[in-house]
């Protein structure tokens, strides 16, 4: 009821922003699936999350965890915390999870917002989760969700499925591969919206 009420409010807002979005068909209608997209905003996880027609829950960072108010809105929304600057195993185990009882994981691989706008060298965690669950990556482009009166577009490419490394320990070489695949692909949607 509180992940509704909150997505209601947001779209309308979206609405407001003349908010696009293009592509939802490609998104999985059910089954773990991991939404990765470019980062330039705090407006993104809600641009996204009310693009679409199912669930989503996010990592965020451990800080929002610390604001009282903040907390209670980011765990009703189905966040959950990771702490940054090295690995996290208790996020890894969380997110498995989640991917496994057929939940949509929401990413920004970039690791941190964007300053300038450009789509930046993305870290490795969304390759080795989708590896390790066995699920497709959706990548997503973004765009106008900085601002306040921009046009928000929202575009969802074909879902990127990696049989071929299923079974196999994922290397350095293959997860940079995997990522930079996941760069191209949203790179491409992003000079669509162009």
């Amino acid at each position: 009821m509180f992940y509704s009420s909150i997505r209601g409010l947001c779209r309308t807002f979206l609405l407001v922003r003349r908010w696009k979005v293009y592509g939802l068909d490609n998104l999985p209608a059910q089954g773990g699936v991991i939404v990765a997209a470019n980062h330039t905003s705090y407006l993104d996880p809600i641009a996204v999350g009310c693009a679409m027609r199912r669930r989503i829950s996010y990592m965020g960072k451990a800080e929002l965890f610390r604001i009282p108010v903040l907390k209670n809105i980011v765990v009703g929304l189905g966040t959950f915390p990771v702490k940054r600057g090295g690995v996290d195993r208790e996020v890894i185990r969380t997110a498995l999870r989640y991917l496994s009882e057929g939940k949509a994981l929401g990413m920004f691989p970039e690791g941190s917002r964007s300053r300038d706008g450009q789509l930046h060298k993305l870290q490795l965690g969304a390759a080795l989760l989708a590896l390790k669950a066995d699920v497709p990556i959706v990548p997503v482009a973004l765009q106008g969700t900085g601002g306040v009166f921009r046009k928000v577009v929202v575009r969802f490419g074909e879902p990127l499925y990696f049989p071929q490394y299923k079974g196999v320990k994922p290397s350095r070489e293959v997860l940079e591969a995997i990522s930079d695949r996941i760069m191209a692909e949203i790179e491409s949607l992003m000079k669509q919206m162009r």
